[in-house]
């Protein structure tokens, strides 16, 4: 086949490239971007699934996918746009994203919980996988604090989308007028 590698990459290679990109970093963003920018749907629907995907990427849980895209049908979102949205949550931004959940839980849930840290047994309860024991002193104040960093975060992803969404269809619009004005065919209305 036409542009395959001979040898094609082994697990441990695609891990790697997930976590650290083969270029840089800017360049996987402007990647991520384009593929964005250029979905075929309203920017409002692209907004939205962005908005979706980085409100689901807070969640400590996982099922990122399945959160985004139920929002994201709620909210009349792009579902493609969504699934690129929670590329936000990655193995890198995980422990930030989760511990700002966390501390925000314990900051709405402040006479509930102890002004100390998580508890000294931690290791045991994650070794022992005691859902029972995790969800009030870890998982709780976790998913309460995701609910608003979500919302604020999707709203600033959301204003960001939506502006770039409007502005590329723009220029692009003005592309193809000039484009078309050289030729002399017709604009197609998008």
């Amino acid at each position: 086949m036409l542009f395959r590698r001979r040898k094609p990459d082994g697990v441990l290679e695609r891990v790697r490239t997930y976590l650290w990109p083969r270029r840089s970093f800017s360049r996987s963003l402007r990647y991520f971007s384009k593929r964005i920018l250029r979905l075929k749907a309203t920017p409002h629907a692209v907004a939205a699934g962005v908005a979706a995907g980085v409100f689901a990427s807070f969640f400590p849980l996982g099922f990122h996918f399945i959160i985004a895209f139920a929002v994201s049908w709620v909210i009349a979102g792009n579902l493609v746009a969504a699934a690129l949205g929670t590329a936000l949550g990655n193995p890198l931004t995980f422990p930030l994203l989760w511990g700002a959940s966390w501390e925000t839980g314990k900051l709405i849930l402040h006479e509930r919980l102890p002004a100390h840290g998580p508890p000294a047994h931690l290791g045991d309860m994650l070794h022992n996988l005691s859902f029972s024991q995790l969800w009030g002193p870890i998982l709780k104040p976790m998913m309460i604090g995701a609910v608003p960093l979500g919302l604020i975060f999707g709203l600033v992803f959301y204003g960001i989308t939506r502006w770039g969404m409007a502005t590329f269809s723009e220029q692009r619009r003005k592309r193809l007028a000039e484009r078309a004005g050289r030729t002399g065919r017709e604009v197609p209305a998008e």
